[in-house]
């Protein structure tokens, strides 16, 4: 059975009777104001797809990595790499992207959910960096740390670096290859290329080499793989994207905490926002077109960035609309202490 996602504004246009066009989605954490995509050549459509075609390259100049898989998107490996192993024990963090753990319980391993994910004593630890819905932060020497006891008895450290892009310097993709550790990455939210279905895995070649059997020749298109390379080199517009989203992820947050949603977390792309009634206040942002990303466990919403200020105004005009939800923070599912990406200069 599918999971749910963000990024539902037709199913949610049905429901709710107001159409498309008049919704602001801000359940992704995609970044509005992403990589200017030109025009593609005819050539490049008609073409089957290169290994040739310079995406490598960029990819591993831009990690900083000498050895990555390119993938449709993160989610392929994400499928994939459970059936790498046999079956085993998987730790994750206790809220967390829930792809990860619906993959690996679909392949056999026995999956547990831990607060102190840093000291598991399982086969494999997967950890979202930044975490994806709380913003929480790991640094790079526990990474290390934990990779190190993994390593010795065989085990893996996969670490999903989706969000990562923004604040580089705290990402493991620069120490790849190691024995054992496997980092993704994706240029969904930063690059806001989400539609491009373009992800990497940066590791050693005896899990590049299965994964890329596993998934096969092509997979991914040759217009997606020249966008790609092209937003790679882009160094200019990634700094400039680097100095903006900072300043415009703490707006989100002041903006949410004047109207009484504090933030529990978040990071340069969403703000996560604990609440007991979180379930009210995401019907009542629906019903004015507004679409956020709920959670039921625990009870929360996420809230990406708005695009423009005409999307600011919509945004706090309808925060300042909902009724019965001022006093609704839920104290049990408050953020655990720890850093959070936006808390960073970049």
């Amino acid at each position: 059975m599918a999971l749910e996602h963000g990024g539902r504004v037709r199913a949610a246009a049905q429901r709710y009777g107001i159409p498309e066009n008049r919704w602001l989605d801000l359940s992704t954490g995609i970044n509005p104001d992403g990589w200017p995509v030109p025009a593609i050549p005819a050539e490049i459509w008609q073409g089957l797809p290169q290994d040739e075609d310079g995406l490598a390259d960029a990819a591993r100049n831009y990690y900083g990595t000498s050895r990555l898989l390119a993938v449709a998107g993160s989610q392929a490996a994400i499928q994939a790499l459970p059936r790498l192993r046999p079956p085993g024990s998987v730790a994750l963090v206790a809220t967390s992207y829930a792809e990860h753990e619906h993959a690996w319980r679909q392949h056999g391993h026995e999956v547990r959910r831990v607060d102190d994910i840093l000291q598991s004593d399982t086969d494999v630890v997967i950890i979202v960096n930044p975490n994806n819905p709380t913003g929480k932060l790991f640094s790079v020497d526990e990474l290390l740390n934990l990779h190190a006891q993994l390593a010795e008895r065989g085990g893996w450290l996969v670490v999903d670096e989706a969000f990562m892009d923004a604040i580089p310097e705290h990402s493991l993709a620069p120490v790849c290859p190691r024995p054992g550790l496997i980092v993704l990455r994706s240029l969904g939210k930063f690059f806001g290329l989400a539609g491009a279905r373009v992800g990497f895995v940066l590791a050693e070649e005896n899990i590049l080499q299965p994964l890329a059997e596993a998934l096969g020749p092509w997979p991914i298109a040759a217009p997606s793989r020249h966008v790609a390379t092209l937003a790679l080199r882009d160094t200019a517009w990634q700094r400039a994207t680097r100095d903006a989203l900072l300043p415009t992820a703490q707006r989100l947050a002041e903006l949410l905490r004047a109207h009484g949603f504090p933030p529990s977390g978040g990071c340069t792309l969403f703000q996560w926002v604990c609440r007991a009634d979180a379930a009210n206040a995401h019907q009542q942002l629906a019903q004015q077109g507004i679409l956020t990303r709920l959670f039921d466990a625990p009870s929360s919403l996420r809230f990406g960035l708005p695009r423009d200020e005409a999307q600011w105004v919509r945004l706090a005009a309808a925060l300042e609309n909902i009724r019965d939800c001022r006093s609704g923070f839920n104290p049990t599912c408050r953020a655990k202490p720890g850093l959070r990406a936006m808390d960073y200069q970049i």
